[in-house]
């Protein structure tokens, strides 16, 4: 056999006809991925970051976004902070993705560390073999950030660590509304697309009075942002489970309820993207949400 590799590769060769050669991975420039190990939960993860343009001819601190559902949002938000900056005279920030847990699939990785409880609802099936779907670790997970990557960044990049933005969708604004309701200071920014409400039957909405009722004051920024095809056909009836959640009029009830108590340091915007669903708005949402925080430089 060898024999006759031999000979077919000088063939080849006498021919023309070069050995396909093996196609090199793409890395997106100006990038790092860096292991972290969540102490407290005893999990690792991974953290990748993006530098700004000017970061290697400057001294300065940049802004920092950090970014959940890293697989899919850390190249998109990479992609609409640079073309801000470069385009639209916007800031430039370093962008942190928060990958899910090692050796997790997406879908089990995002239930448990972004949600805010255990659901009542039990038919939940799991995307990984032997391994029950686990939920509620929100909390746990806010602490995680908070205790193990921000010294991370602070002690690697020179990150103006007082100007954090938070990015979420969808299950991954559940946390943000978690931290938003707990440690609203943790983050200065918060952009939330398209949070799922109807989670747990609508649990957020419960811990939104909660801490009204013991708090005078919200000390956030956020911008909400949602596609106006998340609703629900006029032929069904509304309620806050999964099946039949009007995630547009639950964000809107949610952002009323906020605004009703007059937080005398809360800022809250709402922008509803008409034309867009759950799927295609998150683009839109980080990029109205980044210019309602960012400053313009030229």
């Amino acid at each position: 056999m060898t024999l006759v590799r031999t000979w077919l590769l000088s063939w080849c060769f006498a021919s023309g006809v070069a050995a396909a050669a093996v196609p090199m991975s793409y890395a997106l420039d100006d990038t790092e991925v860096r292991d972290v190990h969540a102490r407290a939960l005893n999990r690792d993860y991974q953290v990748f970051v993006a530098l700004p343009a000017s970061y290697r001819s400057s001294n300065r601190r940049y802004p920092v976004l950090f970014v959940t559902d890293a697989n899919y949002a850390f190249p998109v938000a990479r992609g609409i902070a640079q073309r801000l900056a470069k385009h639209a005279g916007m800031e430039e920030v370093i962008v942190v993705g928060l990958s899910y847990a090692m050796g997790d699939t997406p879908v089990f990785s995002r239930r448990r560390d972004y949600t805010p409880d255990v659901p009542r609802r039990r038919d939940y099936v799991s995307d990984m073999p032997g391994r029950t779907p686990v939920f509620g670790e929100a909390q746990a997970y806010g602490r995680f950030i908070a205790a193990d990557v921000f010294p991370l960044i602070a002690a690697n990049y020179r990150a103006d660590m007082s100007r954090k933005i938070f990015v979420g969708h969808s299950y991954g604004s559940l946390l943000g509304l978690q931290l938003l309701l707990s440690e609203p200071r943790t983050f200065d920014h918060y952009i939330l697309g398209s949070p799922s409400l109807w989670f747990d039957q609508g649990v957020m909405f419960d811990r939104e009075q909660v801490y009204a009722k013991s708090h005078k004051d919200l000390p956030a920024s956020v911008f909400f942002g949602i596609g106006g095809r998340e609703t629900l056909p006029r032929d069904r009836k509304r309620s806050r489970t999964e099946e039949n959640a009007d995630m547009v009029a639950d964000l809107c009830d949610f952002d009323a309820a906020l605004k009703s108590h007059r937080y005398p340091n809360l800022k809250s915007r709402l922008e509803v993207f008409m034309d867009e669903d759950h799927a295609s708005v998150f683009p839109l949402v980080l990029t109205h949400g980044l210019r309602a925080y960012l400053k313009k430089v030229r």
